[in-house]
């Protein structure tokens, strides 16, 4: 009888002791905002490699599609590999193009933020946008590199890269949102707070300290007329060493006479 009741107690021991060994096995699961940053620079010529595969649907703004109205409120893009490419004299960039509201009094401001693309800031690029206002014919009549300004707000929503245009042109109609090659190739002054990431990662990479974050082609970005929200954030941002240039003015100094609406 002793021996029949040890040989159950046998089979629960070897098979706690199975158990036992298939945990410690196991890979431990690491939450995505305790794990170590990832390289910035393999996720970003990752993007960059899509960018210069996909096919190009536009060489010229008159190409676009202009059905979408611009948002009465800043209004959440997504852009990257699912979105159209164009090829504007030789840059190749990822945009948005729109329909200004007609009958609105001018001057009004168009808000734009960009949202870091990564959870870590060593990790972290931007797309930075450049805007172009164009007349009923789709020619250019303005276009500069929007800089870009950090502001760290009480949510992920109110948080990001801020930066606003003017529409005061009464022959403005259109309005097209890409990213230039100084703007692809340049970078954005970040002031590293103690709130920062706060919704996503508890824990900081540094407790101080400030840092250039690189600009991408792709990510995601909120555009639409200025509301008080957005103000505050682009009047309160933090520009720190934002780059200068010409940026898209050197850029439509070239561009082909039929876009500017000079005489061939």
């Amino acid at each position: 009888m002793r021996v029949l009741l040890k040989i159950p107690a046998l089979l629960v021991a070897l098979g706690l002791c199975l158990a036992l060994g298939a945990c410690h096995s196991a890979k431990v699961f690491v939450p995505p905002n305790l794990r170590p940053p990832t390289d910035t620079g393999d996720a970003l010529k990752l993007a960059q490699q899509h960018l210069q595969d996909a096919t190009p649907c536009c060489t010229s703004f008159a190409d676009f599609s202009y059905g979408t109205l611009l948002p009465w409120r800043p209004k959440k893009f997504q852009l990257g590999p699912n979105s159209p490419v164009a090829n504007l004299n030789g840059v190749r960039s990822h945009f948005l193009a729109f329909k200004l509201p007609p009958d609105l009094k001018m001057p009004y401001r168009v808000a734009i933020k960009s949202e870091l693309n990564g959870r870590w800031l060593h990790s972290a690029y931007l797309f930075a946008p450049t805007t172009v206002v164009l007349d009923e014919a789709f020619q250019p009549i303005e276009g500069k590199d929007i800089p870009l300004c950090e502001y760290m707000g009480w949510s992920k929503s109110s948080t990001g890269a801020f930066g606003s245009t003017t529409i005061d042109n009464p022959k403005a109609r259109y309005l097209v949102i890409y990213s230039s090659s100084d703007q692809q190739s340049g970078n954005t002054y970040w002031e590293q707070s103690p709130a920062a990431f706060s919704a996503e990662a508890p824990v900081n990479m540094t407790s101080k300290g400030s840092f250039k974050i690189p600009h991408g082609p792709d990510g995601t970005i909120w555009v639409g007329l200025m509301n008080d929200g957005y103000k505050t954030a682009v009047d309160q941002a933090v520009c720190g060493e934002a780059p200068k240039g010409d940026g898209l003015l050197k850029t439509l100094s070239t561009l082909p006479s039929h876009w500017t609406g000079s005489a061939p």
